[in-house]
């Protein structure tokens, strides 16, 4: 049984999770700094083409990301 309760926990918490996510990108474009277009983001545009790097973007998500699982992690301790 008790492992069952974990898994309906990990579910109810990774819905959660998607919840948020879904609402940042549906607010993304009435946030003042906007996912993917932060200062520091490479992008280059030329006549044949363009290129956008969002490395400030994955740098932040990946901070994020990291202390979430952290916590995650604390608690289940």
């Amino acid at each position: 049984m008790d492992s069952l309760r974990d898994f309906g926990r990990i579910l109810v918490i990774a819905g959660a999770v998607l919840a948020a996510a879904g609402t940042l990108l549906m607010l993304n474009g009435k946030l003042p700094l906007r996912l993917g277009r932060l200062p520091g983001d490479i992008a280059y545009h030329g006549r044949n083409g363009s290129f956008h790097f969002p490395i400030v973007t994955c740098l932040i998500l990946s901070a994020a990301l990291t202390l979430l699982l952290w916590l995650i992690g604390l608690f289940r301790r």
